[in-house]
């Protein structure tokens, strides 16, 4: 059985930050590309940032050099920091796993994250 489990979301100022995880089990994670994508009312569910297998990154134009995505396959963890936190960055933070070869896409069930004063 597939789980993509977040934690580290809450209530932060603007300014501030907040790390995000996504321990995953079931799955041979080292071979996933890991992604967060997050969604906030009434929008559609967006990347936020990527890392490949290999460990290469991508990330959101909103969010470059504020975040930092990381993964840990020891620990089949995969880690979002986010820094200078703004208001437009409240929203579900989802985790997701893919690999495309064999059609597998997982979801987490989402951590909520408010920037707010």
């Amino acid at each position: 059985q597939v789980q993509l489990v977040e934690s580290g979301g809450g209530l932060v100022h603007p300014g501030g930050s907040l790390r995000l995880s996504c321990a995953a089990s079931g799955i041979a994670f080292s071979l996933y590309a890991m992604g967060w994508y997050r969604q906030a009312p009434g929008k559609q569910r967006d990347l936020v940032a990527a890392v490949t297998e290999g460990g290469s990154t991508n990330y959101a134009d909103s969010v470059k050099g504020r975040f930092t995505i990381s993964r840990d396959n020891a620990k089949n963890t995969v880690y979002l920091q986010m820094n200078s936190l703004k208001p437009e960055d409240t929203a579900v933070y989802y985790c997701n796993a893919k690999r495309v070869t064999i059609r597998h896409n997982y979801w987490g069930q989402g951590t909520q994250v408010t920037v707010s004063s």
